[in-house]
């Protein structure tokens, strides 16, 4: 099948990838000596040609702030082959989105250290300890190889993941010991098997939602900061996504499917019609049970089952006896897996007493703790006391709560099909990330993805697009932790005057306003699409003067933004 773009567009979208793939490969040489690699076992110590990114830190970070620039803005401008008025077919799209992920997959950690604490809790759960009553220090020892490669302020705390990615990690740890890079790899390897479900659903999902393929795997699969955090970060969420959205994706075709998904009369299926007559309630509980496994990651992925069991309601005739089946369904569905994966896994439901674990840092990016933190600046500045920590318990409550009455009339409104449940997950996820006590850069991805298979109007894409440049480019540097000021000031400055001299050499060749060769400029725009044709009218004629009847469609929802 022939490309859908003519020559001067496909020479611009190769030559866009370069950029892009160019971009990357700088990231993973500058992370030689501004990643985050391990205290012990790094395999480029005493390595001369290997080892010299490391003696030249301010140049390391200089090539991967140069790189992460140009990978976004690649992807900025892969935006007019995903919006314009002629795509990019999806095997373009998959072959750009590898060739940039490549060199990452090779690359020491970047942007955090969190895979060494996934090290950490795995292996103290492979000795047999409880990982959510004991830290890696207290667990492993301060000397240990895990330990030494965690952060400090995480070195006391126990594990705030779920069971599922404990046992996961736990496998990781009898399968290559206390060899870290050899860990670090494996668990990269299940963030690539996380993304290859998320690109896997999202197309999928989009076509669902009256969306474009391309055009949601570019916003959501493709996005910055899915390759800078996780792909580059080993950060878990790949994993929690992927499952969510494989689920919901499943579970939505049950849904999809006529009847009450009982077979009648209950026997064991015998012939061909009677197998097919149980795929829908396969579907759907196959579908249930990957999102509760996806809640076993990190708990966010549970959202999704509700909102799938509101579209079950729905589905049912949205009455109260149907709203009180679905949601007895999907809820003892939970509660069984949940009970299968803490006993097969041995780690019960420590989970649920450690999810706030995290709620010691101070993150900026969120809203109600920002407040907290400048309130308090507030009172010491006008000599009443600090009482951060007092306002700070006051806002992350209120936060909590706005949370619950969000997602609550969401799941009401799929209720009542007023919205569509892949619509209804992506803003219920978004208000979750906004007002959570704290956010850290990748969770907005968390809303990004599922938002990108569903929302069509100009002014959340570019919000969107916007986000992501400003959290990607400008978000924390690599290790920003592990520099002075002034480094990061002189690389952030470096990258800056390569950039542009890159940008003014790329001009005439690169998509920045126009394609190359054509007088065809990026708006930025979606095309209309063409309207479906008219179904064939089944209805008998009516007599003259009798008024149409009107037509109904069973489990149509509204229509996204």
């Amino acid at each position: 099948m022939g490309s859908p773009l003519n020559d001067a567009e496909l020479r611009a979208m190769r030559r866009t990838r370069m950029f892009g793939a160019t971009g990357t490969v700088l990231m993973a040489i500058g992370a030689l000596g501004a990643g985050a690699r391990p205290v012990m076992q790094d395999p480029t110590f005493g390595v001369r040609l290997l080892n010299l990114p490391s003696r030249i830190q301010t140049v390391s970070l200089t090539m991967t702030t140069t790189g992460a620039v140009m990978m976004a803005l690649a992807w900025l401008m892969l935006g007019r082959f995903a919006l314009g008025s002629r795509r990019m077919s999806r095997s373009q799209l998959d072959h750009t989105l590898l060739l940039w992920v490549v060199p990452l997959l090779i690359a020491p950690p970047m942007y955090s250290r969190d895979v060494y604490s996934y090290l950490a809790q795995s292996q103290i759960s492979y000795n047999g300890l409880d990982p959510y009553t004991v830290g890696p220090a207290p667990g492993l020892g301060l000397d240990h190889v895990f330990t030494m490669s965690v952060p400090t302020l995480w070195r006391e705390t126990p594990a705030p993941y779920g069971p599922l990615f404990l046992w996961v990690g736990r496998g990781i740890s009898a399968l290559t010991g206390e060899d870290i890079v050899a860990a670090v790899l494996i668990h990269r390897v299940v963030v690539l098997l996380g993304v290859g479900m998320i690109v896997w659903a999202v197309p999928r999902l989009a076509r669902r939602c009256g969306v474009a393929e391309v055009t949601a795997l570019w916003l959501g699969a493709a996005n910055p900061l899915l390759l800078m955090h996780l792909v580059a970060g080993i950060h878990n969420e790949a994993l929690m996504l992927g499952l969510m959205l494989v689920g919901t994706e499943f579970a939505l075709r049950g849904v999809d499917a006529a009847g009450s998904l009982v077979p009648r009369p209950l026997h064991r299926p015998r012939g061909r019609d009677e197998w097919q007559a149980w795929t829908p309630l396969a579907m759907l509980i196959l579908g249930a049970v990957l999102i509760v496994l996806s809640s076993q990651v990190k708990l966010p992925g549970l959202l999704a089952l509700g909102f799938v069991g509101m579209a079950l309601g729905h589905r049912w005739g949205a009455s109260l006896r149907a709203f009180v089946q679905a949601t007895t369904l999907m809820t003892g569905l939970s509660l069984v897996v949940m009970a299968v994966i803490g006993w097969a896994s041995g780690l019960g439901f420590g989970w649920v007493f450690t999810l706030g674990t995290a709620n010691v840092v101070r993150s900026w990016m969120s809203p109600p703790t920002l407040l907290a933190l400048g309130t308090g600046q507030v009172g010491i500045l006008l000599g009443l006391g600090d009482h951060t920590t007092a306002v700070l318990s006051l806002t992350r409550a209120m936060g909590v709560l706005l949370i619950t009455i969000t997602v609550t009339w969401l799941l009401l409104a799929v209720f009542r099909g007023r919205l569509h449940p892949v619509g209804g997950l992506g803003v219920a996820l978004g208000a979750t990330v906004l007002l959570f006590p704290v956010v850290q850069p990748w969770y907005l991805l968390w809303a990004i993805i599922p938002l990108a298979a569903w929302a069509t109007r100009p002014g959340f894409r570019i919000a969107t697009i916007a986000i992501s440049l400003v959290v990607g480019i400008f978000g924390p540097t690599a290790n920003g932790d592990r520099f002075a000021l002034f480094q990061i000031f002189l690389a952030v400055v470096a990258s800056l005057v390569i950039v542009l001299l890159l940008i003014a050499v790329t001009f005439n060749h690169l998509p920045w306003r126009k394609v190359p060769g054509t007088n065809e400029a990026f708006s930025g725009q979606e095309p209309d699409p063409a309207p479906p044709p008219e179904p064939p009218d089944a209805t008998p004629p009516r007599p003259p003067g009798e008024p149409p009847v009107p037509r109904s469609t069973p489990g149509a929802y509204a229509e996204s933004p």
